[in-house]
């Protein structure tokens, strides 16, 4: 059966829901990352969250956004906080600490483990990187 013909077997609302479940997801991923960034909330979203917040399984969201974006949820907010936080140190003066907070890291070294796992250097690293390029 080619993939023409299987496509043509499963409902197009079935097609269509896997695309309004990952739309979904987006925004309110970009709403929980505003929510962080004004202080809003003090809680990163998980699956779990995100699920609750849909009125679906999080293996469910999961599945979906594998189909959709070939992503998790996890890689989706640890994307988009990681680009958050290098926009803040490229144009702020917060501290590293500071920034952490407002993406729900309590201990700044959490914060730095994520990052360099992340980007292979510390926040500090890529702090001062950005300085000497200007």
């Amino acid at each position: 059966m080619t993939t023409e013909t299987r496509q043509k077997t499963i409902p197009a609302k079935i097609l269509s829901r896997k695309d309004e479940i990952t739309a979904d997801f987006l925004k309110i991923a970009d709403s929980h990352i505003a929510d962080l960034m004004a202080g809003r909330t003090l809680k990163r979203y998980h699956a779990k969250d995100f699920g609750a917040l849909l009125f679906i399984h999080p293996r469910h969201l999961t599945n979906t956004l594998h189909l959709t974006l070939n992503t998790s949820p996890c890689d989706v907010m640890e994307e988009r906080i990681l680009a958050e936080a290098k926009r803040l140190l490229d144009t702020t003066t917060l501290s590293i600490a500071d920034i952490g907070m407002r993406f729900a890291y309590n201990d700044p070294t959490n914060f730095t483990k994520f990052f360099k796992s992340m980007t292979g250097i510390t926040p500090l690293q890529y702090r001062k990187k950005g300085t000497m390029a200007v």
